[in-house]
């Protein structure tokens, strides 16, 4: 899946941009307190993708 229809996806479900790391961009839904990495690589595999949605606790996309 292609990055940023990722970020865009955690976006429309209320997960917002808290920070950039070195090689890592930090998401968080605040509603649920919860945060997670996401790498800056163009292509994320599938099973990462949906670890981050369940992590961000936001339906798979």
């Amino acid at each position: 899946m292609k990055r940023r229809d990722l970020l865009r996806h955690l976006e429309r479900h209320g997960c917002q941009f808290l920070r950039e790391g070195g090689a890592h961009t930090v998401y968080v839904n605040r509603a649920v307190a919860k945060a997670t990495t996401i790498p800056r690589h163009n292509e994320i595999d599938e099973h990462l993708a949906r670890r981050i949605c369940k992590d961000l606790e936001v339906p798979k996309p």
